[in-house]
């Protein structure tokens, strides 16, 4: 019965065919902005890799490879579910999550631990943007400047995005055009050189020692895939306002799956190009295309594209603050959101000052590790419905919440519990035999998404789902 239901679910409205929009004007145009940002296709070449060499040490086709798999792994694993079922529903993420974590669960997660997550990204975006702006007076990486400005910009994103927002929604539109055209223009300049990139030019004339050619992939698809995942889950709120089961699809080919394969491959010819045509000799050591402009465009040009990749940058910042706050309104509704989001940008200032944030890399594997078994259970809830959403169950529902606390252990294998074990085992002899369970885990991001998937089938088949529950809203 709808009484059974928390207010939240209950009084949920599905977005009116009328104010349905073809995937061009919504879908496609949204994710595009995500994946033209300039973090993102700035990892690109390194993805984490060791060596010198980043993903490009068993030179620019597997490299090319690895992110052509890694956007379709985010279109088809991660987006279309969560999409296709907003799209039929018409309801935001937080109300669809029901289904798999339950009516209590899903206001933990997605809804809350949506918003949680938006804070890191909040504190990789301050991170680096300041890294462009303090750069423009010559200050380095890690110095007090690039840091305070760091802090600076957090705040304002935060404050803005609690209040604010809707006055930088009028520009947000327009500005990933700035980086699309950046990535144009340094591709034009440099790539003369593709064909003569050798991967050990990137150590200048060394052996550009790395991982493997199976590695290289991994590296890269785990870099994409887990960048990608809060997003692929929010493909319920962005294609709530599709038409249709098309436009769900068009717009993850274009935005999602299309727009990662332009920016990430642009952002490998660049770098091939350019130390492929020797502008670089002498000069080796860096994979990151926004430090190689510098060489590339000269001083004076180079500032200047900064500086519109930190404006280009800002929008996004203020959304992730939209949606922290509007989370925490929802889940948290008599706490001032002015204290929930004020600790969490404090969490964020914690973050950019003790430099992890600029570990992109580790952020985007804590994030995929996070959100990636969520896109898999809820991509097989999906399926074991009939390719529909099932509707909201009570409480917690115990298939989503083992098998997203299986993948997420899977997940941050990696990062977090492998070194755990290893710690634990020097620091106390009698956990000595921990140390045999340390290896790594290939490609985490993903690793967590097959986990959440197929855990969920098997845990909902085995009849671990909490019962259903009426929901007169819902189409």
């Amino acid at each position: 019965m709808a009484s059974n239901l928390p207010d939240y679910v209950a009084s949920a409205q599905p977005v009116p065919q009328a104010n349905r929009m073809p995937w061009f004007k919504s879908t496609a145009q949204t994710y595009a902005g995500i994946m033209l940002w300039f973090v993102f296709w700035q990892s690109v070449p390194a993805s984490g890799a060791p060596g010198a060499a980043g993903i490009l040490a068993h030179g620019l086709g597997t490299a090319l490879l690895g992110v052509i798999v890694a956007a379709f792994i985010c279109h088809f694993a991660s987006y279309l579910a969560p999409g296709l079922m907003g799209m039929k529903t018409g309801l935001p993420l937080a109300v669809v999550g029901t289904s798999t974590y339950g009516v209590w669960g899903g206001f933990l997660m997605p809804g809350f631990f949506m918003g949680v997550l938006q804070f890191g990204w909040l504190a990789v975006n301050a991170y680096f943007s300041a890294v462009l702006l303090a750069g423009l007076a010559e200050y380095k990486e890690g110095s007090p400047v690039q840091l305070g400005i760091g802090v600076v910009w957090a705040i304002a994103a935060a404050f803005i995005g609690l209040k604010g927002i809707q006055y930088v929604a009028r520009v947000a539109t327009y500005l990933p055009i700035i980086p699309l055209v950046i990535l144009l223009i340094l591709a034009g300049k440099t790539f003369s050189g593709v064909g003569n990139f050798k991967p050990e030019m990137l150590a200048d004339g060394a052996a550009a020692a790395g991982p493997s050619s199976l590695d290289v992939l991994l590296f890269a698809i785990a870099n994409i895939v887990g960048f990608f995942a809060t997003a692929g889950a929010a493909g319920a709120d962005i294609a709530s306002s599709n038409r249709d089961s098309k436009d769900v699809q068009l717009g993850g080919l274009a935005g999602v799956a299309g727009a990662t394969i332009f920016t990430g491959c642009l952002a490998l010819l660049i770098v091939a190009g350019a130390y492929g045509s020797g502008i670089m000799a002498g000069k080796a050591g860096t994979l990151d295309p926004t430090k190689l402009m510098d060489t590339i465009m000269g001083p004076d040009v180079t500032k200047v594209f900064w500086l519109l990749l930190a404006i280009a940058a800002f929008p996004p910042a203020c959304f992730s603050s939209l949606i922290a706050a509007n989370s925490m309104k929802n889940t948290l509704p008599q706490v001032n959101p002015f204290i929930t989001v004020g600790i969490g940008t404090a969490a964020s200032i914690a973050l950019v000052l003790s430099g992890q944030a600029g570990d992109a890399a580790k952020m985007f594997g804590i994030i995929g590790a996070s959100f990636g078994p969520i896109c898999g259970a809820m991509t097989a809830d999906y399926l074991l419905a009939g390719c529909q959403w099932p509707g909201p169950r009570a409480g917690f529902n115990p298939a989503g919440w083992l098998s997203w606390a299986v993948g997420f252990v899977v997940g941050a294998w990696n990062g977090l519990f492998a070194p755990l074990l290893t710690d634990l085992a020097s620091t106390y002899p009698a956990l000595a035999p921990l140390e045999k369970l340390n290896f790594q885990m290939p490609c985490p991001p993903v690793a967590a998404i097959i986990v959440g998937f197929v855990l969920y089938f098997v845990l909902a088949k085995a009849g671990l789902t909490s019962r259903q529950l009426e929901m007169p809203a819902a189409n």
